[in-house]
């Protein structure tokens, strides 16, 4: 990594310091660190006629190398050929049934607090403002990260074919062609935010979809223990890796994903104006598209009001959540997740019918988002930034 200075969306260092010392400044560098196998990729695919490289890497990822292979996408691949020494495959296979027996919660906890918290950053949610990869596409990036959630968290989604690791390495080629429309667009602000899905904000989004995720279901009364939440973690530190990110960031843990979470929290700053329009498009995606338009306002603001209870008042407000009756639907959700956790902690079967349930409503998640081919993780135009 080359130095530079801090972007000045790194802020309260001294207050951070105080708390995490020495960390806050190792965390610095990454502000500016990219990815560069993924930006290889992108750039060999713009010397190609339109599409040769993304159907190279899609056969890649999915039948394995050929001598026809493009350089930069055999380079890729080799990298991920070998799976690391602390990553347990059969933990990997196992860890993801939490998601699946959560069911809607998972969905509500993902769309209301994992990527609300995304769009809080100031800063780590430039690349998406730029691309308008939300604004303009609200329902396809939703799909598409309902997509990606489930078919790494399925039994052996994360192997070598799996769904679930050829999407994440196709996530982690789109980031790389984000990248690239982000600095080719004239209006990135290294000297504010840093490079464009750096290694920092990369880090903060494995944790969104895996402590913020456990902490949302802690909220909503899901019942799991500490061996299961650590097997969760190891997976997404697994997906951590396929997708890019340092493996000096990678939590190992509950803890240490604390620890950085808190580092990360305290240095972003607060939410702006992007931040509060991109949470109100995504409050508003797909979620009121009937006919029935009194219907749709109750839907929408019970999703606002689940946000404020996963969130919490602080940042609920900095966002622009509306502080009214629905915010307490949560604790009367929490109140039946509990009564039903008591029934399937008593009773085996009642554990197995919850998450058959729960895989049911996560595959109609998928099968309802691909009905509309809004799930294809095809890289987004360069023109469009």
């Amino acid at each position: 990594m080359t130095s530079m200075p801090y972007p000045t969306r790194f802020v309260n260092l001294d207050a951070a310091r105080a708390r995490f010392g020495a960390r806050v400044d190792r965390l610095a560098p990454y502000f500016s660190a990219m990815d560069p196998l993924a930006d290889d990729v992108v750039a060999e695919m713009a010397t190609l006629p339109p599409g040769q490289g993304f159907r190279a890497l899609d056969q890649a990822l999915s039948h394995g190398l050929s001598s026809a292979t493009p350089r930069a996408v055999r380079a890729l691949v080799e990298s991920l050929e070998d799976v690391p020494p602390w990553a347990d495959e059969q933990t990997l296979d196992r860890a993801g049934e939490l998601l699946m027996r959560s069911g809607v919660l998972g969905g509500l906890v993902l769309a209301a607090k994992s990527i609300v918290h995304g769009y809080a950053s100031p800063a780590g949610n430039k690349p998406l403002v730029l691309s308008g990869r939300l604004l303009e596409q609200a329902p396809r990036r939703l799909n598409e990260t309902s997509r990606f959630v489930q078919a790494v968290c399925r039994p052996g989604g994360m192997r070598r074919f799996g769904d679930g690791f050829v999407i994440t390495v196709k996530v982690r080629v789109m980031h790389a062609q984000v990248r690239r429309m982000c600095l080719a667009s004239g209006r990135w602000d290294a000297a504010a935010w840093g490079a464009p899905v750096n290694q920092h904000d990369m880090a903060a989004t494995t944790l969104l979809f895996s402590l913020a995720l456990l902490e949302g279901l802690r909220t909503f009364g899901l019942a799991f223990g500490d061996d299961e939440a650590e097997r969760y973690m190891h997976l997404f530190r697994y997906v951590g890796h396929v997708i890019g990110v340092d493996a000096r960031l990678l939590p190992t843990g509950q803890l240490d994903g604390m620890n950085l979470a808190e580092l990360i929290y305290t240095t972003q700053g607060a939410p702006d104006d992007d931040a509060r329009a991109l949470v109100k498009a995504l409050m508003h995606s797909g979620i009121a598209q009937t006919k029935d338009k009194a219907r749709d306002a109750r839907t929408t603001a019970v999703g606002y009001g689940i946000c404020r209870g996963l969130v919490g008042d602080e940042l609920a407000d900095q966002l622009g959540v509306p502080r009214d009756p629905y915010r307490f639907a949560l604790p009367a959700m929490r109140a039946m997740t509990r009564a039903a956790e008591a029934v399937r902690l008593r009773f085996p079967a009642a554990h197995r019918t919850a998450v058959e349930q729960g895989t049911r409503y996560w595959d109609r998640v998928v099968t309802v988002g691909l009905a509309g081919a809004t799930a294809e993780f095809r890289l987004p135009e360069l023109h469009a930034a």
